[in-house]
């Protein structure tokens, strides 16, 4: 049993130590907040996690539905272009005359 890098005999050294520095009445009380306050930090990391996750996961959904719409907003404006130049006018000018005012 390795937890943090301590064994057994460590741990058993600890708990020692701690009996005797707090006596038997407290340390049952200061096992139970040390295991409330972990299982604090556990929940805490796991809902960052799933948060942490959840962000990744909708990013990469954006960026293959921006790559999606790319190839398709491409050829929509060379489709354009080439309705454009068949009508012998360029596109962008013919847009560009009716919307300033008094020009």
């Amino acid at each position: 049993m390795n937890i943090f890098g301590i064994g057994l005999p460590e741990m058993a050294v600890i708990a020692a130590i701690g009996l005797l520095v707090f006596g038997p009445k407290r340390l049952p009380e200061l096992g139970k907040t040390l295991g409330r306050t972990l299982k604090g930090f556990q929940s805490a990391s796991q809902d960052f996690e799933k948060e942490f996750r959840s962000a990744i996961a909708e990013s990469s959904n954006d960026a293959a539905v921006a790559q999606a719409q790319a190839p398709a907003a491409l050829e929509a404006s060379a489709l354009e272009a080439s309705a454009g130049s068949a009508s012998g006018g360029d596109a962008a000018a013919d847009a560009g005359s009716g919307s300033a005012p008094g020009v």
